[in-house]
């Protein structure tokens, strides 16, 4: 399972620790992860960052009539710098619930860097797509990204 499927990086004007905490701390994460025209379902989302951690959150697509639901275990944490995490994905509650760690997932890897006045992320993502899904996923993040931008701006 480590077939590479994309990434997408940015730079933000705030310190690592900042950018750190944005996807990290529960709270953060459900204020801006999700794409820009969705939001996080409220309750969702629980981050406990240490190696074995529970990591999920769920997006509501009300334009398709489904809540997006994604759950895993963080497998790496080095503070300021790298998370890594399984990532499974549902459209059913119970299954989300469930949580499953058995179930099919990807691997996700974040990078953290800190550049001088700015700090750089990178979201990469490892597993297997149907044809033509890694460029929707990889549009996906970008969104979730500016989401992150909007997020971090206030």
């Amino acid at each position: 399972m480590s077939d590479f499927l994309y990434s997408v990086e940015r730079e933000y004007d705030i310190p690592v620790e900042m950018l750190w905490a944005a996807w990290t701390d529960p709270v953060a994460l459900e204020a801006w992860y999700h794409p820009v025209d969705l939001s996080v379902l409220p309750g969702s989302v629980v981050s406990d960052p240490v190696v074995d951690g529970l990591w999920t959150v769920a997006v509501d697509v009300p334009e398709h009539g489904i809540v997006a639901y994604f759950y895993g275990r963080y497998t790496v944490v080095v503070e300021n710098a790298r998370i890594e995490h399984t990532m499974a994905y549902t459209q059913s509650a119970d299954v989300f619930a469930a949580r499953d760690d058995s179930a099919p997932h990807h691997r996700v890897l974040v990078e953290f860097e800190h550049r001088d006045f700015r700090s750089w992320v990178k979201f990469s993502q490892f597993g297997e797509l149907p044809e033509g899904q890694a460029v929707q996923a990889q549009a996906g993040m970008e969104s979730y990204f500016d989401s992150l931008g909007a997020y971090l701006a206030q």
